[in-house]
Parts: structure tokens; sequence; C-alpha cells
């Protein structure tokens, strides 16, 4: 059976993720991604107004133009998590294809939200939700079999796809740590990734993001007590402590919750996508939240509370907020420019549970904000994370498990690559023959 792929986007940068791999005359999609910096770095775009001609054009979304040169008809569109830079551009390219989409239940319903706050396409694609765990047939050929596998990331409900081919099996490995003890869900299921290794992978597209970093990624629970520690170290301090991390990251906001009650202070949410990621995974049982715990995101409602709080003393409150990254218009960043009526004072306590994604834009928007609140006197506690990345020992540990016969390099630019080709150079791979360092809108034919 003839097995290509196609490298659409998120080959030659962090974020709209997008390849496509053929089996015989069936294709599978993995991935419909938004570059977050590329919408960033224009003031007030409005993307679901927008035409995904307009946002290719930008680099916001992946140019699916190279699809037309692949031989087959898509059969499924597997989002393999709800992260932007992987769901973010279904609601624009997904209904250019006849196929589902299929992703786990917490990803669906981020799906779903996307599509309908869709405003220039009517995107009709039927949603259909698989288990981590479970298989489905691809096709009818009956030789083509779609498999989730569970993986533990930065949010909750993440898979790595596997493509069983009869000429061995595509494991598509974007966004993953290996987490034995997580806060949420179940640890990595390292022992059926060792058995797909042990039955054959042809192929195994990898995620490079922390490929540099020397050792093993902590487990979540590392985080968790490193946020515990520092939360409890300022308990006595009377005056404002406000946190932000990752609104898509549950297991996160889960702990600050948590730790809000300890020390004796009422946590609230604020912020659009906050409410979003955590109202929709309480509502799916993902999570269980006090039943008084406050989520808010339209501005009204988002200052009313603040009002409330500066009434009431904000040595009472925790506001969990949006902002980690010093988005121009999320929650802190307005808190830092005195934009609510939430006044920081000489003192106050800022808690980062967030590293700053390694991107420009990104970096200097988190940069000004920092600035911001230093200048009202706010306290930063800055780096209380860890990554949803493989390091390099998590890297070693895959190759060693799924043993592929080729590798693909994701997830990153052209120097973002260097440190995982080392590391499968040393394994015995080599650039040319079984290692392919690729870019955007290129076809690897791996089985001819």
């Amino acid at each position: 059976m003839e097995i290509e792929i196609a490298t659409i986007g998120g080959y030659e940068e962090v974020g709209r993720q997008m390849t496509a791999v053929r089996a015989g005359d069936d294709v599978v999609i993995f991935d419909m991604g938004l570059n977050l910096s590329q919408v960033l770095i224009h003031d007030n775009v409005e993307t679901e107004r927008m035409h995904s001609l307009d946002l290719i054009d930008m680099g916001a979304i992946p140019d699916d133009r190279v699809m037309s040169d692949l031989e087959g008809d898509v059969k499924a569109i597997v989002p393999t998590h709800g992260h932007l830079d992987h769901i973010g551009a279904i609601s624009k390219l997904a209904h250019r294809y006849n196929a589902p989409i299929v992703a786990t239940p917490f990803t669906i319903e981020l799906v779903k939200q996307q599509i309908e706050g869709e405003q220039k396409f009517g995107v009709e694609n039927d949603l259909v939700k698989m288990e981590a765990g479970e298989t489905m047939a691809i096709g009818d050929s009956g030789e083509v079999d779609l498999e989730f596998v569970n993986v533990t990331h930065s949010i909750i409900d993440a898979i790595n796809p596997v493509l069983h081919t009869p000429e061995g099996a595509v494991v598509y490995g974007l966004d993953k740590r290996m987490d034995h003890t997580p806060v949420i869900g179940d640890p990595i299921d390292m022992e059926r990734f060792r058995e797909i290794g042990r039955e054959g992978v042809l192929c195994y597209i990898e995620d490079c993001t922390n490929a540099n970093k020397k050792g093993r990624t902590p487990s979540e629970k590392v985080a968790r007590e490193h946020l515990r520690d520092v939360l409890y170290s300022i308990e006595d301090y009377d005056g404002g402590i406000v946190a932000t991390t990752f609104s898509s990251h549950i297991a996160r906001v889960k702990s600050l919750v948590e730790f809000a009650d300890d020390i004796g202070r009422q946590p609230v949410l604020l912020g659009r996508s906050m409410e979003k990621y955590s109202g929709t995974a309480e509502r799916l049982d993902f999570v269980d939240f006090p039943s008084d715990l406050g989520m808010f995101g339209h501005r009204k409602s988002v200052d009313r509370t603040f009002k409330r709080i500066m009434n009431e003393g904000k040595e009472n409150y925790l506001p969990i907020v949006t902002g980690h990254q010093g988005e121009p218009r999320a929650m802190l960043t307005r808190m830092a420019r005195g934009e609510t009526p939430y006044e920081l004072e000489e003192g106050d306590k800022v808690v980062f549970s967030a590293r700053v994604i390694p991107e420009p834009t990104n970096e200097g928007q988190r940069y000004q904000a920092e600035k911001l609140l230093g200048m009202q006197g706010a306290r930063v506690y800055d780096d209380i994370h860890v990554s949803g990345h493989l390091n390099q020992e998590g890297h070693y540990e895959m190759l060693d498990a799924l043993q592929p016969e080729n590798i693909i390099p994701a997830h990153q630019d052209m120097s973002g690559y260097s440190s995982y080709v080392n590391l499968c150079e040393n394994e015995g791979y080599k650039m040319g023959r079984d290692l392919h360092v690729t870019r955007n809108g290129n076809l690897i034919q791996l089985v001819d």
C-alpha cells in the first residue's frame, strides 16, 4: 500500500499544525491549527470574521492547497487536543473536506465552540467522539484503522493518534510529556506505545519543542507542589494576590482553586477563555469545582466582580485571570495598565503559573506586562510551571519504545530541529535516509 505524508503546517514554526497521511486511497488529516503569534502581531484581528485565504496569507492558518497534490479522499480530520495551535483553523478549513472530525470528548466540545463562533463559513462536518484506547476503521478497505493512545499534556483529554496500515503504523506524536502522576486523568499509556513498537512502526512524527533540554519533563504533580509552596509562603500577606495561568490548563486551575481555599481566600475565575475552558471541563465532569466558584468572562461582569473584591477587601480573594503571556486585551494586562476597578498596590503579589512561550511576540508582550505590574509596585512570582512537552530523555524513551523505521520532526522551526536531529542520529538514523527534516507544503513518499 502506498503511504504518503503531507507536512502542511507546523514544520517551520510552533503553531498552525496540520499533517495529512495517505494510506492507499484513504487520507487522514491530523490537526488544523492557528499560529497565534501571527494573529497577535496585528491589532484587533477577529479571525472568526476573516476569510481563510486572508488568514493563509497572514501565516495564521495552514496553507492546505498542497492537499490537491495528494491522491485519495479525506476520511477523517483528527485534532489531537484542544489547544488553538491544533484546532484553531478547523472553522476555516474543515468545510473543504467531506469528512467527520474525530476527537476525544473535551476536544470535540472545544471544536464545537470554535465552529459556533465562526462567522464566515458554514462548517457542517460531523463531530465524532472517540475515547483514548478506542479504534475505528478508516475507509472501506478493511486494512486501515485509527487508534487513540492516551498521553499527558498541559490540557486534559489529549491523545496521540496512530494510523495502522499494512505497511506499519504511522504515529502522530505531537504534544505530550511522560506524566506518570497527573493531577487529572490517566498516566501516559507507555505500555501501548511499546506494544505498537513491537507490532511495527513505519513512521513517527514528533514534536521537537523541548528537544534541546536535558533530562526529563517533570510531572504536573511537581508544578502543583511548587504552586502550593509559593501560595502557602504568602498566606499571611494582607493585600492583593492575583494568579494567572493557561486557561486551558484545567489541572493547574484546579490546584489554584484548591490552594486559594487553603490560604483563606475565595477563588474567582476571570476572563473569557478562563470561563470557557473551566466551564466546559466542569460540565463534562472532568473536574469538580466548588459550587460557589465564580466564573466570569464578559467585560461588565468581570468589572463588577473587581468592584466587589475592592469593596469587600482584596485580602479575601484570589482572582485567577487570563494574561500569562501579556496578551494586550487579557485581564492581567488590563489590570497592569490600570484599566480595571482592581487597584494594584505596593507589595501586592502576582503569581505567574506559566512560562513565556519562546516566541518573540509573546516574549515582548510578557516583558511589557511585567514592567507595568512592577511600576504599580507588584511583586512577581514567576515560572511556577512544568512544560507539556518532552525533554531529551522523554524523546529517547519514545524512540526506544517505538523503534520507528522513519522519523519526521515537527512543531518547530529549522533551528529548533537541530537537537532532535542530533539525538536521532545518535540512535542510528540518518538525514535524507530515514530521518526526514521537512518544511510546510511538502510531500514525503514513504512507501511507493
